[in-house]
């Protein structure tokens, strides 16, 4: 039996979220229902069967499995993946895959899309994704996976079925679109890109990072490589809708005890019973 890289599990109105996340060491994520995964920094062999990937940005603790993932998937047979990343990461993505190709002597078969900020992009019948700008050192990205429904309009409510169908024969269009914020990840941040997407607050369930939490770290040296400090949180504690907040990529500084410790201390009563803190 080959053991896996290590994960947890947890589960949320009818999602698995799967992943680890620690600084400078890796973090890769998963929800199977959704059939995508989040960055890339190693490679589970119980995630091989996630078919889309989006990356926030190419650290080599976010990104460096990524030929590894290409080459397990078409070693097991499965069809080739798509891996979402910023779009100035497309063409040296393809460079590294193709110098892999010529050192491993097998395929490096993928589709790379390239992403931009404000971007939609079509997942499946029921979900779509967005991207937003995130604040970090490199290019990177944000993303918020959506579920839409169709509802009939309110004029047509108070109308029998048959009525209803009338309508759609006659060629009327009587639905409208609902989206509902379902998984926000951020990948690394500083706080701007939290506020610059106001829909990350209202999402079901955030992973976000939380890379420093003592009060002595120095607020610009975090700010300036690209993270967020306990205090940020606890500073827009108000705006955080979520009914879960998956905090995550703290230090390697610090024992889980003693991040857990000093954390969960400090968070406000209305944050503490939704966060779940992912080492």
């Amino acid at each position: 039996m080959v053991e896996n890289l290590p994960f947890q599990t947890l589960q949320h109105d009818g999602l698995t979220i799967e992943g680890y996340s620690r600084a400078a060491v890796q973090s890769y994520w998963r929800i199977p229902e959704l059939k995508l995964g989040f960055d890339l920094g190693g490679s589970p062999w119980d995630f091989m069967n996630v078919p889309t990937i989006f990356i926030t940005h190419a650290h080599l603790d976010h990104m460096a499995a990524l030929p590894v993932y290409v080459a397990r998937r078409r070693m097991m047979k499965m069809e080739p993946p798509t891996i979402y990343l910023p779009e100035e990461n497309v063409e040296w993505a393809d460079r590294l895959l193709k110098v892999w190709q010529r050192l491993d002597r097998g395929r490096m078969v993928c589709q790379l899309v390239g992403v931009k900020p404000g971007q939609e992009i079509e997942l499946s019948r029921d979900h779509v994704v967005t991207t937003f700008e995130t604040r970090h050192t490199v290019p990177s990205v944000g993303y918020l996976v959506w579920q839409r429904r169709k509802k009939l309009k309110l004029q047509y409510q108070s109308m029998s079925g048959n009525e209803i169908r009338d309508l759609r024969k006659s060629g009327v269009d009587v639905t409208h679109e609902v989206r509902t914020p379902l998984v926000c990840y951020t990948g690394d941040t500083a706080p701007p890109g939290l506020d610059n997407y106001p829909a990350l607050y209202e999402a079901k369930i955030l992973i976000t990072e939380m890379t420093f939490f003592r009060p002595d770290h120095r607020k610009e040296k975090i700010y300036k490589f690209g993270h967020t400090h306990l205090d940020d949180i606890i500073e827009r504690a108000d705006r955080f809708k979520n009914e879960l907040i998956i905090i995550m990529h703290f230090s390697t500084r610090y024992a889980t005890n003693q991040i857990e410790r000093a954390v969960m201390k400090r968070l406000p009563a209305q944050l503490r019973d939704r966060v779940k803190l992912w080492f």
